[in-house]
């Protein structure tokens, strides 16, 4: 049995992982989705006072409940609160799952490393409202778009503005990325990254690093969750493919 903690993305609570959590308890595992700060049914709390530093708090105080052994995962922005959570307690943490994103350096912001994002363009009173569609390039039924549209929040700025805090502590840690095809991740693009020779891709062929790719867009816990529980037990399993073996 292995303890999963998922931890979603910007707009989304723990709603977003149920049908993957079901899918891992029906499998003998335990799954925790996370509902972060100031999100879903915490959506009340005054977005003045939730940044990344009270998200991290909230993943880093999970840590220590559920942990030690935790297969920690997270999905697009939740990358930044698991993994300087990972950092602060990485005795807790026996592999980090990045779904459909990478890992940002010390004192980057979400704003900074993905600018094309524009999020900062969209805010409004503290909080950057919810998109107005999913792409169909993301492949989420229409009944999980309804679901998306009716319970996503609009997420806290200072979530995205706040740099992250990273000692390198997580680097130590076994790591499994999972590329969503359709959203432009893969194994070759992974590659042409490590390729450039930059210290911060210096990870993604280090051993205990390993990969899969999954034919679906940017929320493949919404538009494949049985495929990828199926492959967040494969990645606790230390299974993949490692950068070139894919």
């Amino acid at each position: 049995m292995t303890t999963f903690l998922l931890v979603p993305g910007l707009f989304m609570g723990g709603w977003a992982w149920e049908a993957v959590a079901a899918e891992l308890t029906a499998q003998g595992h335990r799954a925790f989705p996370v509902t972060l700060p100031g999100m879903a049914e915490r959506a009340a709390e005054d977005p003045s006072g939730v940044g990344l530093g009270e998200h991290t708090d909230a993943v880093a105080a999970l840590l220590d409940a559920e942990g030690p052994g935790i297969v920690l995962v997270a999905h697009s922005y939740g990358i930044f609160p698991a993994l300087a959570a990972a950092d602060r307690r990485p005795g807790q943490v026996a592999r980090v799952v990045c779904v459909d994103t990478g890992f940002p350096e010390p004192g980057e912001s979400v704003v900074t490393q993905m600018p094309q994002l524009g999020l900062l363009d969209r805010a409004i009173g503290g909080v950057i409202p919810v998109p107005e569609e999913i792409p169909a390039v993301h492949a989420v039924p229409s009944t999980e778009r309804e679901r998306y549209h009716r319970l996503a929040t609009p997420h806290p700025v200072r979530t995205v503005t706040e740099p992250i805090e990273l000692t390198g502590a997580w680097l130590k840690l076994p790591t499994t990325g999972v590329f969503c095809l359709a959203n432009g991740l893969s194994l070759e693009f992974a590659r042409a990254l490590h390729g450039t020779g930059l210290p911060r891709f210096a990870k993604l062929a280090e051993p205990g690093v390993t990969f899969f790719e999954l034919a679906t867009g940017h929320y493949p816990m919404l538009s494949t969750p049985v495929e990828l529980a199926d492959i967040l037990v494969r990645a606790a399993a230390d299974e993949g493919v490692g950068l070139y073996e894919g």
